[in-house]
């Protein structure tokens, strides 16, 4: 069959029937259609050949298989090439970038900067409270004050940071 008329016929013929075959096999219709017009352009370009086919149909649809499984092998690899991908992703560092960790280290300077202003006796409680968790009854008694007036001084060292922090 080495005309090319003669193959476009044969593969208009069975062209809707190719797409049947190739569609469960790449688990799609639009992807079996690029295959058949793909196995198209192969059948065609096989019209110049000297070798003449016994069984044209038969090796039409070898193709389309053929081409079909390559697909899908094809997307196997990128699946898992992708896979590998974000699993790389997933082995991310816990480490702060260097950006962070200047920002990190500066706002820890403000702070220190902050709580040597404060008097003694709140930078005292602050310390107890937050750093050493001890609870307001146990500064109290530490430091010869009421819990109040513990509390109290607690949330003036907080404020106090906090807006040595927010400016800028």
């Amino acid at each position: 069959m080495p005309d090319t008329n003669d193959r476009l016929q044969l593969y208009l013929t069975h062209r809707i029937a190719l797409v049947d075959y190739a569609a469960p096999i790449v688990g799609c219709r639009a992807k079996a259609e690029d295959v058949v017009q793909d196995a198209w352009l192969r059948f065609s370009q096989g019209a110049d050949s000297l070798i003449p086919l016994t069984q044209p149909v038969g090796y039409l649809y070898r193709i389309v298989r053929n081409l079909a499984f390559d697909l899908n092998r094809r997307a196997s690899l990128e699946n898992r090439h992708t896979t590998h991908g974000e699993s790389l992703d997933e082995h991310t560092s816990n480490t702060p970038s260097p950006e962070q960790q200047a920002l990190h280290l500066d706002e820890l300077r403000k702070l220190q900067h902050a709580l040597l202003r404060l008097p003694e006796r709140t930078r005292q409680a602050f310390v107890l409270h937050r750093l050493q968790g001890l609870t307001f009854q146990q500064i109290g008694t530490q430091l010869g004050i009421s819990v109040s007036l513990a509390h109290q001084l607690v949330r003036d060292a907080l404020t106090y940071c906090a807006e040595q922090l927010s400016d800028d």
